[in-house]
């Protein structure tokens, strides 16, 4: 592969928390403020290993975790001062690591987009969610962010907490749109089964599933009417302020990942890197690509991928790109209903539809014929 037609997507993974979240399912190490120099330097070490599969030209970068902006300063500032310039270059951030020396050492650093996870301004229920920041600090964070000339701010939210009720999240709603955000996500909380999230909280995530989709609804209504567009299911912007890198996840681009767990896809490759600290440093410090999961993806996954990923999306995915992977019939019926619309070349789900989201793609695909071995 030509650097002129590579990959245009870069994500790193920083892994480092100053604590875990019972929620939490990434990979992440809590602490180990002496590893992360050399933490850097191994991500370093890996780009020279997989940077020849990169364009001429970066169209972003994403810095995630983890919690990026817990990373010792100096390598942080060592790492972004390495990584390939890009239009948008995003870092992750928690609110109680953000100071006005760290939104400057950001601004210094090229970045251009910062991701602040708020979770919620309700006390009770951040202590919950096991977070450390307040809404205080939620707060204080973003007016660093401004000081330090930061104009695409993005705020996260989570809904579906224990003890939340439509009235909290109407709060929550409303003091985020209070700051002024280019962006908004605002997720459904996952909690993994097993997880000793699960198992302190089993009973009222039970009573939460049954309210997620009001809870949906409501997102969808308030952001909506306050100017925002909902570009992707989870996602609102201002004018022109998608999350450019999630886009190229979003349109099926291939993307390079670094680090411990992260995750590329390349060519009809897709691979995943050890979670193993040690196992990541040492390989790529000796010169060997990190031990990794490797798979083929075939055409009929990549097909399916771009369906189900192009219509978490308000614009349409192409018909011709994804025709192989629709089932007809489903088609028609989901028109019938109002759920699915042509728009010129492309296919797209009606504002109903993507309140359904997952359940009218998932009705959609054709189903893959089973294999009979002899």
């Amino acid at each position: 592969m030509s650097a002129s037609t590579g990959v245009r997507h870069l994500y790193v993974h920083l892994p480092f928390c100053a604590h875990r979240c019972g929620y939490c399912d990434f990979v992440t190490l809590v602490g180990r403020r002496d590893a992360h120099g050399d933490y850097v330097e191994a991500l370093l070490r890996e780009l020279d290993l997989e940077g020849g599969v990169l364009s001429n030209h970066v169209d972003t970068v994403f810095l995630g975790g983890g919690t990026p902006t817990f990373t010792e300063p100096a390598a942080l500032a060592r790492l972004l001062a390495a990584l390939p310039r890009a239009d948008e270059l995003t870092v992750e951030a928690n609110p109680e690591t953000l100071t006005p020396e760290l939104a400057e050492l950001l601004r210094e650093g090229s970045v251009t987009r910062v991701s602040l996870g708020a979770q919620s301004f309700q006390p009770r229920l951040l202590a919950v969610l096991e977070r450390q920041a307040g809404p205080a600090d939620v707060r204080r964070a973003f007016y660093h962010l401004r000081d330090a000339c930061f104009d695409n701010i993005s705020l996260d939210l989570i809904y579906g907490i224990p003890g939340q009720s439509p009235s909290d999240l109407e709060r929550d709603i409303g003091e985020a749109l209070s700051l002024g955000p280019e962006h908004l996500s605002c997720y459904e909380l996952e909690a993994k089964p097993g997880t000793r999230f699960t198992h302190a909280w089993g009973e009222e995530l039970a009573h939460q599933a049954d309210a997620m989709e009001g809870y949906f609804e409501l997102v969808v209504e308030r952001l909506t009417d306050a100017g925002y567009r909902w570009y992707e299911t989870a996602n609102f912007c201002l004018d022109g302020r998608q999350a450019r890198h999630n886009l190229g996840y979003w349109l099926g681009h291939d993307y390079l990942g670094l680090g411990i767990g992260a995750v590329s896809t390349v060519s009809g490759l897709r691979w995943r890197n050890t979670p193993k600290l040690r196992a990541y440093v040492e390989a790529v410090c000796d010169g060997r690509r990190p031990p990794r999961e490797v798979e083929e993806i075939d055409g009929t996954t990549r097909t399916r991928e771009r369906l189900m990923l192009g219509l978490r999306l308000d614009e349409p995915v192409a018909f011709s790109d994804v025709e192989t992977a629709v089932d007809e019939d489903a088609l028609q019926r989901l028109q019938a209903l109002g759920l699915l619309e042509r728009r010129g070349r492309g296919l797209a789900l009606t504002r109903r539809g993507r309140f359904l989201g997952g359940g009218v793609t998932a009705e959609l695909l054709t189903e893959i014929p089973a294999k009979h071995y002899n």
